[in-house]
């Protein structure tokens, strides 16, 4: 047993310390950095990650290493959260609910319809509002290089019609584990249920979960529509995410690696989302002939049942701050 916990201990250390090499000189130093996602090769964010790989190796010469992994290869994303906090040379593609554990203010953006569309989310990140926002990573051991990834809207995806709340009243949906989209859902009538991304498929397959809540690129990749009969297009969440890695290992590089890291993470980011925007009808043309039905639905009472999200996690102020800084 001792003997396994020092080689566990040792590959650990081989991970911290792999994120740059030296050869022979500090001019020949090499600096390698590992993109992990739960997300497939076939996700609109893994083509991002190929984007961001192609570039950053163009132009530092191939002395910053981008190195893919998909599919939890890395683990799931907040193990690789915790393992960048640390000091590792790994990064993840993560949502604002989680990034509010560190900067609480960023848990507005995980609430249900905060921004009507993907517009309103590319603006609000160029506002001094949400630059204030991002300094606070300051610190944290967590440095943000850009926040520009979307995903697309998320539905509800059923074995059932859902047209209304009281619909999923009593309707396992699988959620993500933050405390503001565990309250989303239950606001909305499904019975929220936490479950690994990874486990979805088999989790409504084995009946476990009744559904799930998802964007249709994920949906996709994931083969969901195998498993699921209906989706309600609530759009309920805008799902923007962030690329998130060490604070530790960015202080590392070298200034010029930095400003390249940063400003390719940006186009990148700005390449996935419009791969994703480009992408939603054929996602449902895709899903509509392996025999899924969408649900147009009436918008106004989920979003009136999601007020109580607001009020229950103080959002009121923070809302109204976006509002503001939108010009709304």
């Amino acid at each position: 047993m001792k003997k396994i916990i020092f080689l566990i201990c040792a590959a650990g250390l081989i991970g911290v310390f792999s994120g740059c090499a030296k050869s022979g000189s500090d001019d020949g130093m090499t600096y390698e950095l590992k993109l992990g996602t739960v997300l497939t090769e076939k996700d609109p964010v893994y083509k991002g990650y190929e984007e961001l790989k192609k570039n950053v190796e163009a132009k530092t010469k191939g002395k910053l290493i981008i190195s893919l992994y998909p599919s939890s290869q890395l683990g799931a994303d907040k193990d690789i959260l915790e393992q960048a906090k640390l000091g590792t040379n790994v990064a993840v593609i993560t949502d604002s609910s989680r990034l509010a554990e560190i900067v609480p203010e960023f848990g507005i953006m995980a609430a249900p319809y905060v921004f009507e569309n993907y517009d309103e989310i590319r603006k609000f990140i160029e506002t001094d509002l949400f630059k204030q926002w991002s300094a606070k990573f300051a610190g944290s051991g967590y440095k943000m290089l850009s926040f520009n990834w979307y995903q697309g809207d998320r539905h509800f995806l059923t074995k059932v019609p859902v047209e209304k709340p009281s619909d999923l009243k009593g309707i396992r949906i699988r959620s993500m584990g933050s405390k503001i989209a565990i309250d989303s859902l239950n606001a909305m009538g499904a019975n929220a249920t936490p479950l690994p991304w990874s486990e979805v498929y088999t989790g409504i397959q084995q009946k476990a979960i009744d559904g799930a809540e998802a964007q249709l690129p994920a949906v996709d990749g994931a083969k969901l529509y195998e498993v699921i009969s209906h989706v309600a297009l609530t759009g309920h969440f805008q799902l923007n995410t962030g690329l998130v890695t060490s604070e530790k290992w960015f202080d590392s590089l070298p200034a010029e690696y930095q400003k390249i890291l940063l400003e390719e993470s940006v186009k990148a980011g700005d390449y996935a989302s419009k791969l994703t925007l480009d992408g939603l009808k054929q996602y449902q043309k895709n899903m509509e002939a392996a025999g899924v039905t969408f649900h147009k639905v009436d918008l106004k009472p989920f979003i009136d049942a999601s007020q109580k999200v607001y009020k229950d996690n103080n959002l009121f102020e923070l809302k109204a701050q976006i509002d503001k800084a939108l010009g709304k």
